[in-house]
């Protein structure tokens, strides 16, 4: 009776430590392809306007989504799940593509990246808000101390350049790590794939008239490096980017798999210099190394719990 009551154990332990591991990977995966959407948004700026970028990218999506929602025949959201989504939409389909676009009027992409450094932060917190998580105590200091450096670097070099650009990347942050957080609480639910698809058929009434009443008045007028960063943003920061982000944050955790994002300015600083040809400055180098020294012992505090689990202590997940 002893030897498979021990086998049953090893092999919980064993689907447990894979299944992060899988949440970890899907969560870099999101990482790498949400890296090139400030210097993509960047480059859509230059010939088109912000509010037409938010309301065609998230259409562009939306439609896709759709399609790829009755192609897999996904079964519809409960009544319940219907505000969480809307969450979700508000925060990560218009809230952070507006803000962010409207902020990369007036700061570079590389300047705006760094403020990605206080995503994690913030997804944390509001992972213990709205996910019931619950971190080690150093988890927080290796998350504070990352989102320290961020917030240094800017009133250093950002708020002399721009008081606007930074007040609206900062806003972007909170509306993010909001929708990042109920997203990942959904995904446990619906599956990551189907939260990212629901939340954008959901803004489509809005969003597709808005793109329709912006359309530019002229096409010629708009460069083909707007049109491919329009592209970008579209199919990768706004649908496929997120199918990896938020089974990462389900099953990998919210609060530790989140701190993944400070790896992110070290990657958009690499895709700012090589497509847009923007300097680097040392001291955003610099942050960057202290970030990521930071996730590595966020990474090893970062084990949440829920706060209420089912009863067989699995979260449950849609086909």
């Amino acid at each position: 009776m002893l030897v498979p009551v021990a086998f049953s154990g090893s092999a919980l332990m064993r689907k447990t430590l894979d299944s992060t591991t899988d949440g970890w990977l899907c969560g870099l995966a999101g990482v790498l392809i949400f890296s090139g959407s400030l210097p993509a948004t960047r480059l859509a700026v230059l010939g088109l306007d912000p509010l037409f970028i938010t309301g065609a990218r998230a259409t562009i999506a939306g439609v896709l989504g759709a399609l790829l929602l009755l192609a897999l025949r996904a079964a519809r959201p409960a009544r319940a799940e219907v505000g969480p989504l809307v969450i979700v939409a508000l925060g990560v389909v218009v809230g952070f593509p507006l803000l962010t676009a409207l902020a990369l009027q007036h700061v570079s992409s590389a300047h705006a990246i760094v403020f990605v450094g206080l995503l994690p932060l913030a997804t944390a917190v509001f992972g213990v808000l709205r996910g019931g998580e619950r971190p080690q105590a150093a988890f927080w200091l290796f998350s504070a101390a990352g989102s320290a450096a961020v917030v240094a670097f800017a009133m250093r070099h950002g708020i002399d350049a721009s008081p606007l650009g930074d007040a609206l990347m900062l806003a972007a942050i909170v509306v993010c790590g909001l929708g990042y957080a109920e997203g990942a609480r959904l995904s446990r639910r619906l599956g990551g794939w189907q939260v990212i698809c629901w939340a954008l058929v959901i803004s489509l009434p809005v969003m597709a008239p808005l793109a329709w009443w912006l359309w530019p008045a002229s096409l010629a007028a708009v460069g083909a490096t707007s049109w491919w960063g329009l592209a970008y943003v579209s199919l990768f920061s706004m649908l496929i980017g997120f199918v990896f982000w938020y089974r990462g944050l389900a099953l990998g955790g919210i609060a530790g798999v989140g701190q993944l994002q400070l790896l992110q300015p070290l990657f958009g600083f690499v895709l700012a210099a090589l497509l847009l040809h923007e300097t680097v400055p040392p001291a955003m180098i610099a942050v960057t190394a202290v970030v990521i020294a930071c996730v590595a012992g966020a990474r090893r505090f970062g084990r949440a719990t829920a706060a209420s689990p089912s009863r067989n202590g699995t979260q449950t997940q849609r086909a």
